[in-house]
């Protein structure tokens, strides 16, 4: 009956001020599914779309927006107008920089108080320790969002404006743009960017959108804070290596597997065209979506590692989703403490603590759980796919990537409905995990210890 009204009343008075009721995976997970019904509507109704849409092809597609994942039931280039590709690109914005990112802004904006408890999530989120910083970090996001975006499409502008003109050219680089920083995937080609795929204006320029977007918004702000190596935090260290080794091997790994692919890398003619294609399509599964080789086409052995990529994920904090990359790297450093009979396990010359060593086997198995179970569900909606593409499919929603191999627009309405799901999950699921553990209580009564025999 007391969460019943908490739902019922939202807001409660106080001497204070007006207060949120709702726990902040409640508010969380309210806001993404109002947006994606809000979304939704806007996609449902007459102007919007250059044929009918049915109402859970406009769902999906604005639960893919708001998700910033990219899978899509339809053809955006081509089934939605000017209008639509416009609604795509706000729920892309408001998704992609987070709807708690935003909660917090109009939360400080029109004066309503969060109680303690709920700052959590807000801090969680944003990766900020302490709630006042959480002014200076949301205007930074803001402010840091707008400037990439703005050269993004600048730059972008120069390579499609000569060949689409003014308007339509510097719509392409617009929605690119925030598509990529944003770690959406959308586009407004039909083909994605294969038709880029040996152009270094744009496999550059949009590789870095993403992958700056991937980073995460705490990392950004601590490189701006410091600007040298050795005081910057041991998340911001771990992040940036990560990333360059995780994008090191995969390009490596691609150029090794697709190299005489006549579908893939060996159908180019040139080796610098495939070496650009190696780079962006080993950088791209890190929830980007974009792709300029056809996926569908990769071998078994390519698709499996980036479905590994799609399940890491970008940084904590950022646009990306995933397990994060702090997950997978903490994962790893506890195998090799375990292996090496240490105590903690170590990055840095730090130890790490073994709250977030249980919270990255919590997110983790939460995810490989949500992945399973999703799987599961689409073996039966969907017995005359393929299963490997099927488990592609999911490991994309779950990683909110957007990168298919052509299973999402065959999908039954039950399949389209499931994957939503997952997408949704996948998206807010590790910021409300993230809740539970950081507002855990202590309890004082303590158990004794019982032996269970691992492996």
């Amino acid at each position: 009956m007391r969460r019943w009204q908490r739902f019922k009343r939202p807001l409660r008075r106080s001497p204070h001020g007006p207060v949120i009721r709702l726990s902040p995976p409640e508010l969380l997970l309210i806001g993404f599914t109002l947006l994606c019904a809000l979304g939704a509507l806007a996609l449902w109704l007459p102007g919007s779309a250059t044929r009918p849409l049915a109402w859970h092809e406009a769902l999906f597609t604005a639960t893919s927006a708001v998700t910033v994942t990219g899978l899509s039931v339809i053809d955006v280039s081509q089934d939605l107008t000017f209008v639509g590709q416009l609604v795509v690109t706000l729920l892309i914005q408001i998704g992609g920089l987070g709807f708690m990112t935003f909660a917090a802004l109009t939360v400080l904006l029109l004066g309503v108080r969060l109680p303690l408890s709920q700052q959590n999530l807000v801090r969680e989120a944003l990766g900020e320790i302490a709630f006042s910083d959480v002014r200076h970090l949301v205007k930074l996001v803001i402010a840091f969002a707008l400037v990439v975006e703005s050269l993004g499409t600048l730059i972008l502008a120069f390579h499609w404006v000569p060949e689409y003109g003014g308007r339509q050219g510097l719509w392409h680089a617009l929605f690119h743009a925030v598509s990529a920083f944003n770690n959406a995937g959308f586009s407004t080609f039909s083909n994605s960017l294969m038709n880029e795929a040996d152009d270094p204006l744009v496999n550059v320029t949009v590789s870095v959108l993403f992958i700056v977007g991937g980073l995460g918004f705490v990392i950004v702000n601590d490189l701006y804070r410091r600007r040298r190596w050795s005081r910057l935090m041991m998340q911001t260290k771990v992040v940036l290596l990560a990333t360059f080794w995780l994008n090191l091997v995969a390009m490596a790994l691609l150029l090794a597997l697709e190299w005489h692919n006549p579908n893939t890398l060996g159908g180019m003619a040139d080796i610098p065209g495939r070496l650009q294609a190696a780079w962006f399509q080993a950088v791209t599964p890190r929830t980007a979506g974009f792709n300029t080789l056809d996926t569908a086409s990769l071998t078994d052995p390519s698709t499996l590692f980036t479905m590994l990529l799609m399940f890491i994920g970008g940084g904590s904090s950022s646009t990306a989703s995933g397990i994060k990359i702090t997950t997978f790297v903490v994962l790893l450093l506890t195998a090799r403490a375990f292996y090496r009979s240490t105590e903690h396990p170590v990055a840095f010359g730090r130890a790490i603590p073994q709250e977030t060593v249980i919270k990255a086997i919590t997110v983790a198995l939460a995810g490989v759980l949500l992945v399973f179970l999703a799987l599961f569900g689409l073996t039966i909606t969907e017995r005359d796919e393929p299963f490997l593409d099927l488990a592609f499919e999911t490991v994309s929603a779950f990683g909110t990537v957007g990168l298919s191999r052509g299973v999402t627009g065959d999908l039954s309405l039950p399949g389209q409905l499931l994957l939503g799901v997952t997408m949704l999950l996948g998206r807010v699921g590790p910021l409300s995990v993230g809740y539970f553990l950081a507002t855990r209580q202590h309890r004082g009564l303590r158990y004794a210890k019982g032996e269970i025999q691992i492996g």
